[in-house]
């Protein structure tokens, strides 16, 4: 099944945009570049022209910023009277065209403010840099958001494209969209298996890991289900099909991780939130300040200039820096730390969280198995002398059980001998001779057949089964010489950075495929109060959007490609950068060296950075609160003091410097 038409023109829609953002961004840019410049009097001969030519010259390079660059936000002008409700739109577009329109009157009309003995003065610098700007943070966002479809093209890409099936006999290699449900299907080792079905004959081990994101092979035989895209390591089977196209698992991941992306309800932006409520305020004094002074003023100039003195002093600029420069300053600080934060978004709504789901694989644990306990069942051998032997004979062995122990023996700094023979029984074990030692080693089926007594190793066995543990037999010249155990293990840092997670008021919840025992018994080790057991895979996404029907704000830490719906899903994804492309794809933060310190550090800065964002919005209006009142003419009756439109600018630039100064911060945070 290939991307369906739909999803191919919504991918072609998203790119034109972003094509006609980057344009508009890199217009905005160079313009303002210019507009500033000449502002400044920086550009030679500059200065030598009169002051009315250079006001023409900013009006023409300012209008194509205003009109074209900015125009997606006069949208917010629309929801003023569509709506009647106010976004940060609103209050750009509001600041903006005031700016523009009262230079443009002072460049075309410069008899209105002569009249009223004031001096001249332009702000179409203003204009162009506060729409540029903020276009700025929108396109980084718009490419955030193109992140999302590329996870669903490197699902598709994990499809396989051939498979061989059996037809009278004879095996035919056919497209995968050419097989039907009931087909027999031949795998080989190394293969990838097509589709989904049923082992009809053969046995062998699977990798299952894309699936389950558990790293130990799962043994298959007749009558066993096979997924489609999941690995075939040992055997070579064949399996009836029993589901193909947009039935098959990979199909419903992909779907869930759609569906995820289309249900996730936004979190609206404090930002957005202030400006709808300080845009009609700014409005009604506006006018106010106009009615006031056309009926009891002077006259009618004067009372369009306090107008308009108190639209430039309400101007956006400091309000729209309050957010992004806090933002941009956040996210560098976690990148530096190894946080990759995708967008703004993400950051603002971490610090909202209140309940963090991690999975256990390859997030609390290491994702990949180790030696855990090593019993020995007679005094002839020491550990090391069980550990010395079975890493030697797995010495060449490409399974990942046997992987785990030639590392531990390694570990130790045990000194291994060349096995003389090996041979692999696929889902059972193995054969081996090492120094004139005869070695069977696996499970308990393999002991069984081979006629070794036990000893009463089975109690052991089962009880290092309920810790979720893989036990495996190793017998010796015919007799059982002992067990080792085999688990993904806990990383070393999870049990602490738990704590901290929950000190910083989060409900930490564990999620598993493992059984209940076996999760009561990890969650206890890692100090997490709640767990869910028993998780199949495409469960995930159920119990995400579960703890959100309750009210709670997710954040949810994975690394595998089963993670993917539920990173969607969740309010925010986390992925463990060491995990897989399409989890890392699907999230909007990604943990680079996968140390879940930095899951601490990201809700730590997260914290930081709306605090810092808050104290800006603070000052913003702190200076809004003050000067508002005196533009629109409050203090005239008393001390005859009106504010000239440039002074109102200056105090302007001067809460916008504030903000930066106050973000910039941030820098100062220590994570470490």
């Amino acid at each position: 099944m290939d991307i369906s038409k739909l999803e191919r023109k919504r991918e072609q829609i998203e790119k034109r945009k972003q094509k006609k953002l980057f344009i508009k961004l890199i217009t905005g840019i160079t313009l303002s570049i210019f507009i500033f410049l000449i502002s400044m009097n920086l550009i030679p001969g500059i200065k030598e022209l009169s002051s009315q030519i250079r006001f023409i010259i900013l009006f023409f390079l300012t209008l194509p910023v205003q009109v074209w660059v900015g125009a997606q936000f006069y949208k917010g002008l629309v929801v003023v009277f569509k709506y009647r409700t106010a976004d940060m739109n609103t209050l750009i577009a509001l600041g903006t065209l005031s700016a523009f329109i009262y230079s443009t009157i002072v460049t075309f009309f410069p008899g209105v403010f002569i009249r009223a003995g004031m001096e001249l003065h332009v702000f179409f610098d203003t204009a162009a840099m506060i729409i540029t700007l903020i276009l700025l943070g929108r396109f980084f966002e718009a490419k955030a958001k193109g992140r999302a479809s590329n996870a669903i093209k490197k699902l598709f890409k994990l499809k396989a494209k051939k498979a061989k099936v059996i037809k009278n006999g004879k095996v035919e290699e056919k497209n995968v969209d050419d097989v039907k449900v009931g087909n027999i299907v031949l795998v080989k080792p190394g293969e990838k298996i097509p589709l989904d079905g049923i082992i009809i004959e053969g046995y062998s081990e699977v990798d299952e890991s894309m699936v389950t994101g558990e790293s130990v092979p799962v043994n298959k035989k007749n009558d066993d289900e096979v997924i489609g895209s999941t690995i075939n390591i040992s055997g070579a089977f064949k399996f009836k099909v029993t589901k193909t196209g947009e039935d098959t698992f990979l199909s419903k991941i992909i779907r869930m991780v759609e569906e995820a992306q289309s249900s996730k309800a936004p979190i609206q932006r404090l930002a957005d939130t202030v400006a709808s409520y300080f845009v009609p305020i700014v409005i009604s004094i506006a006018a106010l300040t106009f009615i006031i002074w056309f009926i009891f003023g002077p006259s009618i100039t004067i009372a369009l200039i306090n107008f308009i003195s108190v639209i430039i002093i309400a101007c956006p600029c400091a309000l729209g820096l309050a957010t992004p420069t806090a933002i941009m300053v956040g996210t560098g600080k976690a990148a530096e730390n190894g946080i990759l934060i995708k967008d703004a978004t993400s950051l603002e709504i971490a610090h909202k969280a209140n309940t963090i789901v991690f999975d256990k694989t390859g997030t609390l644990t290491k994702g990949k198995p180790g030696v855990t306990d090593i019993i020995v069942e007679n005094n002839a051998l020491t550990k090391d002398d069980l550990l010395k032997l079975s890493a030697s004979a797995e010495l060449h062995s490409e399974h990942p059980l046997g992987k785990a122990i030639v590392e531990k023996a390694n570990e130790l700094k045990l000194n291994l001998i060349e096995p003389e023979e090996f041979n692999s029984i696929t889902g059972k074990g193995i054969k081996a001779k090492v120094s004139d030692n005869k070695i069977l080693k696996g499970n308990m089926a393999l002991m069984l057949e081979n006629s070794i007594f036990l000893n009463g190793l089975e109690k052991k066995s089962k009880k290092l089964a309920r810790e979720g543990k893989t036990p495996i037999f190793i017998a010796i010249n015919k007799k059982i010489a002992g067990i080792i155990a085999v688990t993904d293990q806990v990383k070393e840092d999870a049990a602490n950075n738990i704590k901290e997670l929950q000190r910083l008021g989060l409900e930490v919840v564990m999620l598993t495929g493992d059984s209940q025992e076996t999760a009561k018994a990890i969650s206890k080790k890692l100090g997490i109060q709640k767990f869910m057991a028993e998780v199949l895979p495409d469960e995930k996404t159920k119990k995400i959007r579960g703890l959100q029907e309750e009210g709670k704000i997710v954040a949810m830490v994975g690394d595998g490609i089963n993670d993917a719906p539920a990173l969607v899903q969740a309010d925010i994804g986390i992925a463990i950068g060491t995990g897989t492309d399409i989890a890392i794809e699907s999230s909007s933060i990604t943990i680079v060296n996968g140390y879940i310190k930095d899951v601490v550090n990201t809700f730590k800065l997260s914290k930081k950075t709306i605090r810092v964002i808050k104290q800006n919005l603070f000052w913003a209006f702190f200076y809004n609160s003050v000067l508002i009142p005196i533009a629109a003419g409050a203090l005239y009756p008393f001390f005859g003091i009106l504010i000239n439109p440039i002074y109102a600018a200056a105090a302007m630039a001067f809460s916008s410097i504030s903000v930066i100064s106050n973000s910039l911060r941030l820098r100062r945070t220590k994570l470490k």
